[in-house]
C-alpha cells in the first residue's frame, strides 16, 4: 500500500514540476516579446528622433517649419499643470485614504464607496476628460485653462493614489499602533508620528507612479480644450497651455515625415522625464524602507 502511495505521489509530482516548467517558460516569453517591443519602439524613436535633439529644439516654440519647432512651451506647460495635478491629487488621495482607514466605520456603506474608488481606478481616461470639461470648463467658468486642466488630471489620478495610499496604510503592523497608544497617544498623534512616516514609502511610490501616468496623458486635455498650437509661455493659472502628449499628437498627426521625426524626439523627452519620476519613486522608497 505505502509503495503504490509512493507511486502515486511521484507521479503527481512529475506532473506538477512538468506543469511548473511549462508555465516558467511562458511567463519568460511574454517577459522576452514585451522587452523586444519595447527595445524596438527605443530604438525606432532614438534613431527618429535623435538629431531633432538641440538647444534650439529646447528653446523654440512650435512653428509651421520643422527646422524651427522646439518644444519649449510644451514642457512648460506640462510643468505647470503638475504644479496643480500633484498637490491636490497628493492632498485629497491620502486624506480619502486615511480616512477611509482610519476613521470611517467598517460598514457596508464604506465597503461600496471603496468598491467605487477602485472601479475608478479602471475608467477610460476620456471619461475624466469630459467629466473635467462639464465641471471646470463649463460649471465653474475656468476655460481652457491651466487650472482646468490640473484639475481634470488630478480627478483622472485620484483613485490610484487612494487605493495605493490605503494599501500603504494597511502595511503598517498593528503592534506599531498599540504601541503608541500604550504611551499615551492620541489616534492623530498616532497617525502623524507612526502611521504616516511608516507608510511614507508606499504612498510616495503609488503616487509618483500615478503622476508618471498623468504626464503622459493626452485624450482628458484634448477634451477640455487643450491647446495645439502655443507660441507663448502660460503666465498664470488661467492661462492658455500645451502638454508634451498634445504636442507630440499634434506633430505626429502631420504628413511631413520631418513633423512625425519632431514626434520622435518629443517622445524621447518625455521617456526621459518618466524615467526620472520613476527612478525618483524608487530611490525614496529604498530611503524610507531602510529608515522604518
Amino acid at each position: 500500500m505505502n509503495l503504490v502511495n509512493k507511486e502515486q505521489v511521484k507521479k503527481k509530482m512529475a506532473s506538477r514540476l512538468f506543469t511548473n516548467r511549462i508555465l516558467q517558460g511562458l511567463l519568460l516569453l511574454a517577459t522576452l516579446f514585451g522587452l523586444i517591443v519595447l527595445g524596438v519602439l527605443i530604438y525606432r524613436m532614438t534613431t527618429q528622433g535623435i538629431g531633432y535633439l538641440s538647444l534650439d529644439f529646447f528653446t523654440n516654440f512650435a512653428s509651421r517649419f520643422p527646422e524651427q519647432a522646439g518644444i519649449k512651451a510644451a514642457i512648460v506647460g506640462t510643468l505647470w499643470l503638475m504644479a496643480v495635478t500633484i498637490p491636490v491629487s497628493l492632498i485629497l488621495g491620502v486624506g480619502t485614504a486615511l480616512y477611509l482607514e482610519e476613521y470611517a466605520p467598517k460598514n457596508r456603506f464604506t465597503r461600496i464607496i471603496q468598491v467605487n474608488i477602485a472601479n475608478l481606478a479602471g475608467v477610460p481616461s476620456i471619461v475624466f476628460g469630459l467629466l473635467g470639461l462639464t465641471i471646470f470648463v463649463r460649471l465653474a467658468e475656468m476655460g481652457q485653462s491651466v487650472l482646468a486642466g490640473g484639475y481634470t488630471l488630478s480627478l483622472l489620478i485620484l483613485p490610484v493614489i487612494v487605493v495605493a495610499s490605503q494599501e500603504a496604510l494597511r502595511s503598517v503592523p498593528k503592534e506599531m499602533r498599540d504601541a503608541s497608544y500604550a504611551m499615551g497617544a492620541t489616534k492623530w498623534q498616532t497617525i502623524q508620528r507612526v502611521v504616516l512616516p511608516a507608510s511614507i514609502p508606499g504612498i510616495l511610490t503609488g503616487s509618483i507612479l500615478a503622476f508618471s501616468r498623468a504626464i503622459g496623458e493626452t485624450a482628458p486635455l484634448i477634451v477640455i480644450g487643450a491647446l495645439t498650437y502655443v507660441a507663448f509661455l502660460p503666465e498664470n493659472l488661467y492661462s492658455g497651455f500645451t502638454a508634451m502628449p498634445i504636442q507630440i499628437y499634434n506633430w505626429a498627426t502631420r504628413p511631413q515625415i520631418e513633423f512625425q521625426e519632431l514626434a520622435a524626439a518629443g517622445i524621447i523627452i518625455l521617456l526621459l522625464m518618466l524615467i526620472i519620476l520613476n527612478s525618483i519613486a524608487v530611490l525614496i522608497r529604498n530611503k524610507f524602507q531602510k529608515r522604518y
